[in-house]
């Protein structure tokens, strides 16, 4: 009996395997279009992702399975548009909704993902203002139609440096932006994911992330290119990912600040969390404090007779639509009270950083100024908008990225507040220009202001302070329920006050920071 080397080495050590690793590690060419097939290759029928449902009827994919349904589905996104056309991917929030994104991308168009808390008029200004060519609002408009049994066509072959998707973000112009990123810029970055040695230790890691979200997206990418298996719960539930991680002995959880809050409420001291090696936050600054107790939860290994000993390490990125991702990070080890606190990190790789004045030049160690820029997942542009895109990006590539940090030591920078005013709830950006012109077309309301209250839940809440017009009869609680069937969850205001004047400057702006004692209550 003979039998061929390739039968007994497991498939993410074969030849082939190896070479298409050190392919996506070195050279970083990996795109959107052929992710799904690359890593069917790479990890066959190792388990890719346990959806989570409420009705207790868990979905596992395997990465072969996940493969044929991308396939299956780009097969109907080309019957329905044209190349290079973008498609809006309005599905409820669900894995499917990552998969559905790389379909798109198989086809050659541009995957445009929505959260599923948008309102249906933010939904219609994103395909307006894209030019979507399709609309896909459930997996089961690609299951019949044109297309749908049709032959899958051959994978697209973009270049690295061509767009791959667009992702929206709210802007301080008041409306959604598309950032357009590329394929080095989403798959580029995580090439080196596949170095990971998946196939020597047992890892699972807990999501529970809108897809839409950059951050989401990333978090579900990454761990796909690494062969580590996903646990995802599309609707956060503290209970539900506790009873995950003590059940499951996951390994890892990633999420934002206000999840941890919740964890902590729920319950997270009195569970055992051992199994926990990573906790790892993004999307806002993550409380010092807070930070150190999960480290505590979890453990640095579990060994035989002896149990759980040390901590787990806890991971924290900084980064933001308009980069892909994440552009710094910092590590806090186990036993080691380092790595927390308002420090961004140190750069990743391929990233610079700058802080600005107000014309752009660096300034010294210990001054404030903006922090910018420079690296791979860069965005092209605001698809559409060449004003928007020169605002944002300077003729030799830095980003402005509406942050202000304090210079320090060696290149370090420490989180100092936000221009512009951004609002983070969540881990949402919620701009106030936005939603103050929402607000503003209540036929009552004259003037809006929102600000951000702090939140022991969210980090921050935002809240609007209104000037109505004269024997108006709508009560501050009406208008609080008519921005939430508006506008998103995360973006409506949920306290208003009534105001005769708003506090202004000799300029006649806005003086935001004299409108919170008005909520001091």
């Amino acid at each position: 009996m003979t039998f061929a080397p390739h039968d007994v080495l497991p498939r993410v050590l074969r030849p082939s395997a190896l070479r298409r690793r050190v392919g996506m590690l070195l050279h970083r060419s990996a795109t959107l279009a052929e992710l799904a097939d690359g890593l069917a290759e790479l990890h066959g029928d190792s388990l890719l992702v346990t959806e989570s449902h409420a009705n207790g009827r868990d979905r596992t994919l395997t990465y072969a399975q996940a493969a044929k349904l991308v396939r299956q589905w780009s097969a109907a996104v080309a019957a329905r548009s044209e190349p290079g056309q973008p498609v809006v991917v309005a599905t409820p929030n669900c894995y499917d909704q990552l998969l559905v994104c790389l379909a798109v991308a198989r086809a050659g168009r541009l995957p445009a993902p929505v959260n599923q808390q948008m309102s249906s008029a933010e939904v219609d200004h994103v395909v307006a203002d894209s030019g979507a060519a399709l609309v896909v609002r459930d997996v089961a408009e690609l299951r019949t139609g044109p297309g749908s049994r049709a032959r899958p066509p051959a994978a697209a072959t973009p270049s690295p440096d061509d767009v791959a998707a667009l992702f929206y973000t709210s802007g301080t112009t008041g409306r959604p932006k598309g950032a357009a990123l590329t394929h080095r810029g989403l798959v580029g970055q995580i090439s080196s994911a596949a170095a990971w040695p998946g196939s020597l230790r047992r890892d699972e890691l807990v999501v529970s992330l809108p897809v839409a979200h950059i951050m989401g997206f990333v978090a579900l990418l990454a761990p796909a290119v690494a062969g580590i298996p996903v646990w995802f719960q599309p609707k956060f539930s503290p209970r539900g990912v506790l009873d995950a991680i003590e059940q499951r002995r996951c390994t890892a959880f990633i999420g934002v600040p206000a999840m941890y809050r919740m964890l902590l409420e729920a319950g997270a001291a009195d569970r055992d969390l051992t199994s926990v090696r990573a906790w790892m936050s993004g999307a806002d600054v993550m409380p010092a404090d807070l930070a150190k107790q999960f480290k505590s939860f979890g453990a640095t290994a579990t060994l035989p007779l002896v149990g759980a000993v040390g901590e787990a390490v806890f991971v924290e990125a900084y980064g933001m639509v308009e980069i892909g991702g994440g552009a710094a990070a910092k590590v806090s080890p186990p036993m080691l009270p380092v790595g927390l606190g308002d420090s961004l990190g140190v750069p990743l790789p391929g990233w610079k950083f700058r802080v600005g004045d107000a014309e752009g030049r660096s300034v010294s160690s210990g001054q404030v100024g903006e922090l910018m820029l420079k690296g791979p997942g860069v965005l092209r542009g605001y698809w559409g908008d060449e004003a928007a895109t020169s605002a944002a990006l300077t003729e030799d590539g830095w980003l402005h990225t509406g942050d202000l940090v304090r210079a320090g030591p060696f290149g370090t920078v420490m989180f100092h507040g936000r221009s512009k005013h951004v609002i983070k709830s969540g881990g949402y950006s919620v701009y106030p220009v936005e939603v103050e012109a929402d607000l503003e077309e209540h036929p009552d309301v004259l003037e809006a202001a929102v600000v951000g209250l702090d939140d022991p839940k969210l980090g921050e809440v935002p809240v609007a302070a209104v000037r109505m017009k004269k024997r108006s009869k709508t009560t501050p609680a009406e208008l609080v329920e008519w921005a939430e069937q508006r506008m998103a969850h995360y973006k409506a205001p949920r306290r208003v006050v009534v105001v005769d004047e708003l506090p202004r400057t000799g300029t006649r702006k806005v003086q935001r920071e004299q409108l919170l004692p008005l909520f001091s209550d």
